[in-house]
């Protein structure tokens, strides 16, 4: 018989409707069962694609012996982390309160009846090995320990409270005293922490650091740091040639699980890729590597092809792709050499093994290999007496052939729950890499994904965080806020539509009214109208997606100028204030935050440009390489009922005009393309009147 998992919209939780354990949501009914009956919470939580979610609900939630442990002495809940992020960074940070160390999927968590947590780990297996306790002989011992040292727990939760409430971001600095010292202390931990062989950050597992690599970017644009451009590139390269992306098919895997990139855990996010394809494309900006090109426009294809919802859907995106098939990690992506030799002709075999490493030993479990380049095209071609462009038709060919037998395989699960906050980042991506290599098609993905979040997660004026099946729920978080603001003003730049721009204004709005701490600074994970649990975090370091305070202070301040609010100015200072004193302590675990305090020590150029149609493209295109340090909006004069911020600087007659501002401060209109490339391309402040 299916548990209280049934009705839910959720896949992960539906993946464990039918499990013996008696499931159930995170909700009232549950938490009211645990207080009558006083039973301990046993709170795990996952997600669909998470790989050793899936092992240890083979081995202990789908066995009879271990479900009966669990539903005798506990109320048991089940939480998918990707519905629930507030849920989880609670118990994340309980967790290493707990245990002096970081959690991850799965996390199981054992509560109080109040939701206090008094023990807790990550993946146990059902009998004990390789030094980890085993689940079935443990659960009897915690819930005795529950029921038995009752005082040491509510000694051990006051401290555990305590800690929490400690996490808030407090300072006494005045945000107009602030410095770029921060900044500069962010890039030189970064370059220290720079993996020079193999790029990247730190040893293994390996994640992907997109918010630092874009901080690094910036260091590049802003201040001429060729180091920097060298840890992007060489870190972007690397990927990319490795087995965290996706040789065949495009897009990336969440992390490597070793140093050099080879052999990822292969579930597939959509926020990964949201956040790596603006990068890739910002950086084939500066570099013109076409590595960098091929990379998005296979992962821009990737999105559209797998991970969008049809039109007739909505055009929504889903969220992630499973790491196992068939009960297996990765079966769907690896390969054995015979079967390549069979399908490829003889001349795409002499290329293909040696570029895709298949004439070395395996690189993965059962004498498989994992695709991932090994040699340059140029080495390849040299070994084999062909030209280079040879070798390179022999490789597409061998990549088509590859991919075509791929499909005929079982695929992995997909998420098709449709999040606010990763579409937000994926509208992003794809807007921006579209405007970046003039893709309608992309910038039209991005479009059809923002209306549908529109008509079907904006609903009475709130939003809404998560999608399926029809039905829209759960109050939208911090994230979901900041995200959806910075895709639109990222569409606003690609293709100016009045209704992106009147949503932005309401969005931002909507996130001052819900979310700000007007007391202290800042904005909270929770609107002040969310469910009250142990603990309301304000949280201001990057994790696998930038921080909520750090997107929100750039596009208040970016928004605030572009349209004349001040009060949208005055809460991103607030923030800034709160915040910095732990910019000045953990730098570089900040760089969203820093981007914020960069623009707000000098605000980013912003161009108006005004007039017809067909010419405001031309100056649009044109614009597109400056577009690193500027941000540009197109106004045609067709356009009707535009914001008062806007209306006054948009041009009174047929000519094309621009007006560019930094902050508060304009310069007089240009009506010449080449002055403002000339004024648009000049790096520090303008010489304003």
């Amino acid at each position: 018989m299916p548990n209280h998992l049934a009705g839910e919209t959720s896949p992960y939780l539906l993946q464990h409707a039918d499990n013996p354990v008696d499931w159930y949501p995170w909700g009232k009914e549950a938490l009211e069962i645990a207080q009558t009956q006083n039973k301990p919470i046993l709170l795990s939580i996952g997600y669909s694609a998470c790989h050793w979610c899936h092992v240890m609900a083979h081995e202990s939630f789908e066995d009879a012996e271990v479900a009966a442990a669990m539903n005798t002495h506990f109320v048991n809940i089940k939480v998918d982390r990707e519905e629930r992020p507030d849920i989880d960074q609670i118990y994340q940070s309980a967790h290493y309160a707990l245990n002096h160390r970081s959690g991850g999927w799965p996390l199981t968590m054992f509560l109080t009846p109040e939701q206090k947590p008094f023990f807790g780990g990550t993946y146990f297996p059902k009998e004990a090995r390789h030094g980890m306790p085993g689940f079935l002989q443990l659960l009897p011992k915690v819930a005795e320990a529950y029921h038995t040292r009752t005082e040491d727990i509510e000694q051990q939760n006051a401290v555990l409270l305590k800690l929490l409430v400690q996490s808030l971001p407090t300072s006494e600095t005045d945000a107009s005293v602030l410095s770029r010292q921060p900044i500069d202390q962010a890039w030189q931990q970064l370059n220290r922490q720079f993996d020079e062989t193999y790029g990247g950050f730190g040893d293994a597992p390996k994640f992907l650091h997109p918010a630092e690599l874009q901080f690094c970017l910036r260091r590049y644009v802003a201040d001429n740091n060729t180091q920097a451009l060298h840890v992007v590139t060489h870190t972007l390269e690397k990927m990319a040639q490795g087995g965290l992306y996706d040789q065949l098919g495009g897009g990336f895997c969440r992390y490597s699980t070793d140093r050099y990139w080879r052999i990822p855990h292969f579930e597939k996010m959509l926020y990964d890729n949201a956040l790596l394809l603006p990068l890739y494309a910002e950086t084939w900006l500066v570099t013109g590597n076409p590595l960098f090109k091929q990379v998005v426009e296979e992962t821009a294809a990737w999105v559209i092809r797998e991970m969008q919802a049809s039109t007739a859907a909505g055009g929504g995106y889903f969220s992630s792709l499973d790491a196992d098939s068939e009960h297996e990690e990765g079966k769907f992506y690896v390969w054995d050499r015979q079967a390549i030799a069979a399908i490829l002709t003889r001349e795409e075999y002499a290329v293909a093994a040696p570029y895709f490493g298949f004439d070395r030993p395996p690189n993965f479990e059962d004498q498989r290999w994992h695709l991932e380049v090994v040699q340059s095209i140029e080495a390849v071609a040299a070994n084999n007496q062909i030209n280079s462009e040879a070798a390179q038709q022999l490789i597409d060919s061998a990549r088509k052939k590859l991919l075509n037998e791929r499909e005929q395989r079982i695929r992995p699960g997909r998420d098709e729950k449709i999040l606010t906050s990763w579409n937000a980042l994926m509208i992003k991506g794809m807007a921006r890499a579209g405007q970046i290599f003039e893709r309608e098609e992309w910038i039209d993905s991005a479009m059809r994904a923002m209306d549908f979040i529109h008509d079907r997660l904006w609903q009475d004026s709130c939003l809404l965080a998560t999608f399926k099946d029809g039905k829209a729920h759960l109050n939208a978080y911090l994230d979901d806020h900041a995200f959806l603001l910075d895709s639109l003003l990222t569409l606003l730049q690609a293709s100016f539509r009045q209704a992106d721009l009147d949503f932005a204004i309401t969005l931002a709005d909507a996130l001052l009214t819900r979310f700000e701490d007007k007391t202290s600074g800042g904005f909270f994970f929770t609107s002040h109208d969310h469910e009250t649990l142990i603990h309301r975090p304000k949280t201001g370091h990057d994790g696998a997606i930038p921080a909520g305070n750090g997107i929100t202070t750039v596009v208040l301040q970016r928004l605030g100028y572009l349209v004349g609010e001040p009060r949208y100015l005055e809460s991103a200072k607030r923030t800034l204030d709160i915040f910095s004193d732990v910019l000045s302590h953990q730098a570089s675990s900040h760089c969203s935050m820093l981007v914020a305090l960069e623009e707000f020590l000098e605000p980013t150029r912003t161009v108006l440009l005004s007039g017809n149609e067909t010419e405001l493209q031309v100056w649009l295109k044109a614009l597109v390489p400056c577009s690193l340090n500027i941000i540009s909006i197109a106004l045609p004069h067709e356009l009707s009922g535009l914001s008062d911020g806007l209306k006054k600087r948009s041009a009174p007659d047929g000519k094309v005009s621009a007006r560019v501002c930094e902050g508060r401060h304009c310069l007089p209109e240009i009506h010449s393309l080449n002055e403002l490339l000339q004024v648009c391309r000049v790096h520090g402040r303008m010489a304003l009147p």
